[in-house]
């Protein structure tokens, strides 16, 4: 098997490139048009894009039919008049019929995809509950496809799903089976709609966002809940406006901490792409799931061993 390529292997304009791409600044014919220039030794356009684009397989750190958990697909009506919302729960089978707390995980600009369910499966195998819903939805579902995901998300109402994930965290916390108590991560998009989440539901008791975008620091006093901030030290489309955010946090007496994880790109969590970066992601994944249990308080017999990293 060839060495998994990781960022150092690609030109630095080619990443902010990919990141505009994945965002939706650059269409696909865009991309390859400027990431023309990077292709060398026998290396294309196209074939860029395939080297920096997810491959599941290579993500996956815990298996869809693991033993040591109990999954299903389950949906929860919609106040947004979308019907109703479909999801991926995930919890510890050692756990039984025990009461434990939830974490609601909140998906990049590309829906529900594999890599987003193994994070649901990540912590349930660290005790919690967690519960990863599908905001394309209305449109389908995540359609299996990272292009034709990241073409529905442009097209979906956004106010509408602001209101499906705060509906969401009201449901996944009033399950019988939930103990009262509940967090969120969510990563790129998912972080940016944890920070809305915090300003929204006084009642969150630990919010965990990766590299999301920060509300206007208008919002920062509305925010109840504890907050573990991941950022990426290559990410100025997200860390430009981060400091004004933290100060207003800091200042309407917010609890926050902040790690900014050196020589990152955006999107280092996600094991699936190039971008991935072992070291940071093994930190800030062990200092995510220490805050869930701090703030949580994760029975310690509902734990399993944890997810291996890669």
């Amino acid at each position: 098997m060839p060495p998994r390529l990781t960022a150092q292997d690609f030109d630095q304009e080619l990443l902010i490139l990919f990141d505009a791409y994945v965002h939706g600044g650059l269409d696909r014919r865009g991309f390859l048009a400027q990431a023309q220039k990077f292709a060398k030794a026998g290396i294309t356009a196209a074939g860029l894009l395939a080297a920096l684009s997810p491959d599941f397989a290579v993500g996956q750190q815990v298996p869809m039919d693991d033993a040591r958990l109990k999954t299903e697909r389950l949906s929860y009506p919609s106040p947004a008049g979308n019907g109703t919302v479909n999801g991926y729960l995930a919890r510890p089978a050692s756990a039984g019929a025990s009461r434990l707390p939830a974490v609601l995980v909140i998906h990049e600009n590309r829906g529900l995809n594999p890599h987003i369910e193994d994070i649901a499966r990540r912590l349930a195998l660290d005790g919690f509950m967690a519960f990863a819903p599908d905001a394309l939805t209305p449109l389908g579902g995540y359609p299996g496809d990272e292009d034709k995901a990241r073409e529905a998300f442009a097209k979906l109402d956004q106010s509408k799903a602001q209101e499906d994930f705060v509906a969401a965290a009201q449901w996944l916390k009033s399950r019988s089976d939930a103990s009262g108590k509940l967090g969120a991560v969510g990563f790129c998009y998912g972080g940016g709609m944890v920070h809305l989440l915090a300003a929204r539901l006084p009642d969150l008791q630990a919010a965990v966002p990766f590299y999301g975008n920060s509300p206007a620091p208008g919002e920062a006093a509305k925010v109840k809940a504890p907050l573990l901030v991941h950022l990426a030290a290559v990410d100025e489309r997200i860390n430009a406006a981060w400091p004004a955010y933290e100060a207003a946090l800091k200042a309407a007496g917010a609890t926050v901490t902040a790690h900014h994880y050196p020589g990152t790109q955006h999107g280092f969590n996600n094991d699936t792409t190039p971008r991935y970066d072992p070291a940071a992601a093994k930190l800030a994944w062990e200092r995510t799931v220490a805050f869930f249990k701090a703030r949580l308080a994760a029975p310690a017999n509902a734990s399993a061993p944890a997810a291996r990293f890669a």
